[in-house]
């Protein structure tokens, strides 16, 4: 039996049409849009039999069917109860769904916004923590960086001195290095000081702050030792060259530093080079992995910013220092040398050079001038006169102060020894060449003498350097001329600005410096002088009571030093005048025929006080000299050139005028009349005699042993013009002592006469007769 079933509402879906443009509730549209998925699979369940569709397809019927659901509770209003319940059960389900969807959408929200959190949490950690391992890094690396460093100065240093011999120049090695170290410990010391663990926030401001306070003084450090670095790889070059030398050197860094494996010094040297250079990439490091949100990130920007910068200074003064090394530097080449050096550029380079000097001079082209640079090139050469004089009188200074040293004058015996004077004298002088004057010359050559060789060496650099700056301003003159430069004269260009910009920044540097040594060393002069004038107080003072006028007053007995000085300072004088007219006895050349005519023409137009004669020859080697044979006879116009220099005398040459030098020529003394010529070289035959050639008082008279008797007589009447010679009268009697002067010269002979004077006269002034043959005048023989 077949059970009835209910009527399909599809009869009440057709006797509602739709409109023709049907609008659909706000909630049937809430619904449209939200259950479109759920409907749809529920309308294809309940059509799931049908074969035939509607021409809209499946979206047709199922907005018919919402529609129906929808809007028949508004349009029919005798519905059964069992289709309300149903129609409000459908509403129901509908409302749980979207709520649903809705708290769905929200967790899913919430879920992805919880995801998105912690996921930047995750990063700003990873962030941190590599902030806090590049931190460490820099920190750690700073502190091992230290302790190699430590490790070649201190350890390494010391065992490569203790090898015999010892490495030459080992020190030049590790010159600036030591501030290196300092200023690397300094840095750690202000971290350390702060006690700020690296995981702090403050302790990155820490670090940056230590940093910017010492950059300065980084940059101090560095900048020497970069500069000085290429010396340190010359250095060990030269050790590599000796092969057991080095290989000691290599077993000493082996044995001193085990644990790093380094096999020469400069693995520990070059360490500096490389951590300036690396500054810039940890700070940056620690930049990136800092959130610009951290209070300390501008002050750690600013930080990275200067350490750029520091290296860029550090690597400009390098360069700087690299030009000055390359042209401060005095070359010894041989003529070969410079002929190898010659080629077309340098000729054309020197000729481009020459030219525009020239320009300069004749006005054709303007020279570049900087009074800046001017004024401290003007300064720096009255300091390097100024240097240069004073070196030459401390040498002068210390050389005759080891001539008094030399002076032994305490060992001579004065054969007074009963005499408290002498004895005193020994005393202190013995005192003073032993103890105080041998200090007093070691103060002097420590404290003055070196100091002033080594600034001395200093001068060559910056002299060089302003010397080759003139040439590089006549080749960047030449090159301003030019519209296109190529690289080699913008290498060119920049050559000359860079030795320019180093001049002016360091010239005034070094003349300040220069210039404060001076002082230095003029204060210490005097204050040695005030040191040396103690010491010989205090020991004059405890031997003042034994001398003999040590009871006087001041005043009386400053009369009595000044005195006794001056009395002695006469005789010494006096003595000294004497020997010097006895050494210096007449050295008058023999006369030709040539230069009596001369001598005779000289005479009459200049007078007998202008004649000289020439002691040696004399080769003319400036304008208006003369060259002027031995023995020429010349009369003196001028005793001094149109200069003043009393040095050259402009004389006359019997017709050629010029210069001579003044310590060639000699006052010549011409005789009154022709006399005779000499006769006592020539002694009649048969006759021999016995004579005494000294000038002493115990001479004995020219005895001669054979009859006739033979007496030399004086000619002619001559007057003495000095202690060397004698005065003598026509026929006065003489002895010969030695027939010519104390250079071997003829024309003068030593005599004595009847006073027993004895003296230089003229050879040609005596002459010898037999006793008894001529008249004799007033005078008897001297036999």
């Amino acid at each position: 039996m077949e059970v009835p079933r209910r009527p399909h509402s599809s009869s009440f879906t057709l006797a509602l049409p739709k409109p023709a443009s049907s609008t659909l509730s706000p909630l049937g549209a809430v619904e449209k849009v939200t259950k479109k998925g759920p409907m749809k699979e529920t309308l294809q369940e309940k059509n799931s039999g049908t074969t035939d569709k509607d021409q809209f397809g499946e979206e047709t019927d199922e907005e018919s069917n919402v529609s129906v659901f929808v809007e028949a509770p508004a349009e029919t209003s005798n519905t059964s109860t069992g289709e309300t319940h149903l129609k409000l059960s459908s509403q129901d389900s509908f409302s749980e769904e979207s709520s649903g969807t809705e708290e769905r959408l929200a967790e899913e929200a919430r879920e992805a916004k919880k995801k998105s959190e912690e996921e930047e949490a995750a990063a700003k950690e990873r962030a941190a923590q590599r902030q806090l391992l590049a931190i460490e890094e820099m920190v750690q690396s700073e502190r091992n960086y230290l302790r190699l460093l430590q490790v070649s100065t201190v350890t390494i240093r010391s065992n490569l001195q203790k090898l015999q011999p010892p490495p030459a120049n080992l020190d030049c090695m590790f010159l600036y290095i030591e501030d290196v170290i300092d200023v690397s410990s300094r840095l750690l010391s202000l971290l350390d000081q702060k006690k700020v663990q690296p995981g702090d926030p403050f302790y990155l401001e820490t670090l940056c702050d230590s940093f910017l306070s010492l950059s300065s003084d980084i940059e101090a450090a560095y900048k020497e030792y970069l500069a000085n670095y290429n010396n340190v790889t010359v250095q060990e070059n030269s050790y590599k060259q000796k092969e057991a030398l080095w290989n000691e050197i290599v077993r000493v860094i082996k044995t001193s530093a085990p644990e790093v494996n380094a096999t020469s010094m400069s693995f520990f040297l070059v360490m500096p080079v490389q951590r300036i250079a690396r500054y810039p990439l940890l700070l940056q490091t620690i930049q990136k992995h800092t959130d610009t949100a951290h209070p300390a990130y501008a002050l750690l920007e600013q930080t990275a910013h200067t350490s750029i910068a520091l290296n860029c200074r550090i690597n400009e003064y390098k360069r700087f220092r690299e030009v000055a090394d390359k042209y401060k530097k005095t070359e010894t080449l041989t003529i070969k040398d410079k002929i190898n050096r010659l080629n077309t550029h340098s000729i054309a380079k020197k000729t481009a050079r020459l030219s525009q000097h020239i320009k300069h001079e004749t006005g054709m082209a303007p020279k570049l001038v900087d009074e800046e640079f001017d004024a401290l090139e003007g300064f720096f050469y009255v300091l390097e006169h100024g240097i240069l004089e004073l070196l030459e009188n401390v040498e002068t200074y210390l050389h005759h102060l080891q001539g008094f040293l030399a002076c032994k004058t305490e060992e001579f015996d004065f054969d007074m020894d009963g005499e408290k004077a002498p004895i005193c004298y020994k005393e202190i002088t013995t005192a003073l060449r032993q103890w105080i004057l041998p200090t007093f010359e070691k103060r002097m050559r420590t404290l003055i003498h070196k100091p002033l060789c080594a600034l001395r060496d200093l001068l060559v650099g910056p002299r060089n350097l302003i010397r080759k700056r003139l040439d590089k301003l006549l080749d960047y003159e030449l090159l301003e001329a030019k519209s296109n430069l190529s690289y080699e004269d913008q290498a060119v260009a920049n050559t000359y600005r860079t030795m320019n910009t180093l001049l002016l920044n360091e010239l005034p540097q070094f003349n300040g410096l220069a210039l404060q040594m001076i002082w230095s060393m003029l204060g210490t002069f005097s204050c040695l002088h005030k040191d040396l004038a103690s010491d010989m107080e205090q020991l004059f003072q405890s031997f003042a009571q034994q001398l003999p006028h040590s009871s006087l007053d001041p005043s009386a007995f400053w009369g009595w030093a000044e005195s006794a000085v001056l009395e002695g300072a006469r005789r010494l004088e006096t003595l000294c005048r004497s020997v010097d007219e006895t050494l210096n006895a007449p050295v008058v050349q023999p006369l030709s025929p040539s230069s009596q005519r001369r001598l005779k023409q000289l005479t009459d137009k200049h007078g007998s006080g202008k004649i000289y004669q020439v002691m040696g020859t004399v080769v003319g080697s400036r304008d208006l000299d003369l060259n002027l044979a031995k023995g020429e006879l010349v009369a003196i116009i001028s005793e001094a050139d149109s200069r003043g220099d009393k040095r050259r005398w402009l004389v006359d040459a019997g017709g050629r005028r010029g210069y001579a030098p003044s310590s060639k020529l000699i006052r010549y003394h011409q005789p009154a009349d022709d006399p005779p010529p000499s006769p006592h070289l020539n002694l009649p035959e048969g006759v021999t005699g016995i004579r005494r050639h000294s000038y002493t008082p115990e001479g004995r008279p020219l005895t001669v042993m054979s009859q006739p008797c033979f007496q030399v007589f004086a000619a002619y009447d001559f007057t003495a013009r000095g202690n060397h010679e004698v005065s003598v009268r026509t026929g006065e009697p003489v002895r010969i002592l030695e027939p010519h002067d104390k250079r071997g010269n003829p024309e003068w002979s030593l005599v004595e006469a009847r006073g027993g004077q004895r003296g230089y006269v003229p050879s040609n002034y005596l002459t010898i007769m037999p006793v008894g043959t001529g008249s004799l005048g007033p005078y008897q023989p001297y036999c």
